[in-house]
């Protein structure tokens, strides 16, 4: 889910939470922050002042009480425009998103982006150009249950001040069991693990927090050692091999002071007598409805980035909570008779070999071979199989290396 959509869900929680006290054990009530039938515009993304792509998301909110989770708005019409009617348009992607290769802006002149969709016209202020310095270092300090990663970073002008950070994680996992077997639907057969590799993948996640930092009160523009992220040493992403990729955004006073407040309401939510949300304003308007919310805030400017690996080599030997804690190994037989009947089956029929009577509901994945010992040599009675998740570790990830892997 994305950043500012579950933001949005969160207040509404905070909303219900309150209601909840008020009619205390009365009959039960559905309050109109759970069948709200606004659906508010979500805006997600820079102008980017560089080579990297200006990428665009734009989604509706969607009721806590819905089974939906992302409402993407597609058919819209995206451009960048400058303040002296220099256009760029976005082409969409699919899924709510529009992009443009990479913009080189003009840093004396400002920028907004105007948004069709749905029949509606928005725009966004005017913004400056503001780009952000280099990130100095991403490090992390082991803790005694994870690990903290941080971000430093300056600006030598001391021009910047407000900073924003979001980042990518990606990390090597592993299934419960490698499976060195694979029925074609008719019969178990080795498996090639060059072309169908099940066991180790890479798993992804982003940002679900907003990282901010100020050095507005120091005489120097550094921001030294700022938390990022923390990651708990059961998490299976330090199993083996984790990578995250940090992106820093500069921006302006006004920018910052709706991010704060963002992270502020989303974040800080506690009890009823705590300090309640503060009014979140965008610089995103509706063309034909002033008065209509918009969720997000549109900056431009050049956005920095450095990545780091952490093996398990260099952490203390953690051994992280397997996504499938219950997985187990069933023997299955060529030839098993059971108790009090009078024919053999074939177990691996029933549970391999979807052509021979195994189920979509009950197929297993075969793991090893199972041999007895005779006296002319080996002979292969049957293979042990496990469930698929518990097995495929792409039903969670995908087993392609991402280009920039180590």
């Amino acid at each position: 889910m994305f950043v500012l959509e579950s933001i949005v869900k969160r207040e509404s929680v905070l909303y219900l939470i309150i209601v909840l006290f008020s009619v205390g054990c009365k009959k039960p009530y559905n309050p109109p922050a759970i069948n709200s039938t606004n659906s508010y515009l979500v805006v997600e993304g820079v102008i980017n002042n560089g080579p990297d792509s200006t990428i665009i998301s734009l989604s509706r909110t969607v009721n806590l009480s819905g089974t939906t989770t992302y409402n993407p708005v597609t058919g819209g019409t995206l451009a960048v425009e400058s303040d002296q009617n220099a256009i760029y348009p976005l082409q969409e992607l699919g899924r709510g998103k529009y992009a443009i290769a990479g913009l080189s802006l003009d840093s004396t002149r400002k920028y907004r982006l105007r948004i069709q969709a749905s029949g509606e016209q928005y725009l966004s202020d005017f913004v400056p150009v503001v780009n952000a310095p280099p990130v100095d270092t991403v490090n992390f300090d082991i803790k005694g249950n994870g690990i903290q990663l941080n971000v430093s970073t300056h600006d030598p002008k001391n021009n910047t001040h407000y900073y924003r950070w979001d980042y990518q994680e990606t990390w090597i996992f592993h299934s419960n069991y490698l499976s060195g077997y694979v029925s074609n639907g008719d019969t178990v057969i080795d498996r090639n693990f060059l072309t169908d590799e099940i066991y180790q993948c890479w798993g992804s996640d982003t940002s679900s927090n907003i990282v901010l930092g100020s050095s507005a009160a120091l005489s120097r523009d550094v921001i030294s050692n700022n938390p990022v992220i923390f990651v708990p040493s059961s998490s299976e992403k330090l199993g083996t091999k984790y990578s995250i990729l940090v992106k820093e955004y500069a921006l302006t006073g006004d920018a910052y002071v709706f991010w704060k407040n963002l992270k502020s309401s989303s974040e800080q939510l506690g009890g009823i007598f705590d300090p309640q949300p503060t009014e979140i304003n965008s610089n995103i308007h509706s063309v034909s409805n002033p008065s209509e919310q918009v969720v997000g805030y549109m900056s431009a400017g050049r956005v920095t980035s450095k990545r780091i690996f952490i093996a398990d080599s260099q952490l203390p030997g953690w051994v992280p909570t397997p996504a499938y804690p219950n997985c187990r190994l069933d023997s299955l037989y060529l030839y098993f008779k059971p108790v009090g009947a009078t024919v053999a089956i074939n177990q691996e029929n029933e549970y391999f070999n979807t052509n021979k009577g195994a189920g979509t509901k009950y197929a297993l994945i075969p793991v090893q071979a199972i041999l007895e010992r005779t006296i002319i040599g080996v002979k292969l009675i049957g293979h042990t199989g496990s469930t698929r998740e518990c097995v495929d570790c792409t039903l969670r990830g995908t087993n392609k290396q991402p280009a920039f892997w180590k």
